[in-house]
């Protein structure tokens, strides 16, 4: 893409398409691998790294994405001095600064509003959780 397809393109468009993803409406593209795309392509974008793999699931209003590595030489520093609390504080820091950006991804993605959202990541072996509550279906 180059950068003047990039400037016009929508934050979901932007996160999906860093994740290496297609939107829902372009050939190939499903509303599970966007959700995952877009997941990884933040990670990437704003950490400086993405996970490894990652899998969307959508039943009724919960969207669940669950991711694969990921971490950053920093992060991995710390894991090895035994300081999982510093680095699960710091992401879960960094989702509430994140949020609004990540549920706009969402909501493109999907047609639906999110009305809340967590993040979670546990170790041994690192896995990311994403968790989104959408807003019922009319």
């Amino acid at each position: 893409m180059s950068d003047d397809s990039t400037a016009t393109e929508s934050p979901g468009q932007r996160l999906v398409h860093a994740g290496g993803g297609k939107m829902p409406d372009e050939p190939g593209g499903s509303v599970r691998a966007a959700l995952a795309n877009a997941m990884v392509g933040m990670k990437k974008q704003y950490y400086g790294r993405g996970p490894t793999a990652a899998k969307a699931w959508i039943l009724d209003d919960y969207v669940f994405v669950a991711m694969e590595g990921g971490l950053t030489r920093n992060e991995e520093t710390l894991l090895a001095d035994g300081k999982e609390d510093v680095v699960r504080s710091y992401r879960l820091s960094f989702q509430e600064t994140m949020a609004p950006t990540t549920m706009a991804a969402v909501t493109e993605i999907t047609g639906r509003a999110v009305l809340t959202y967590h993040s979670q990541i546990v170790f041994n072996p690192t896995r990311t959780f994403e968790i989104f509550l959408l807003e019922p279906e009319a």
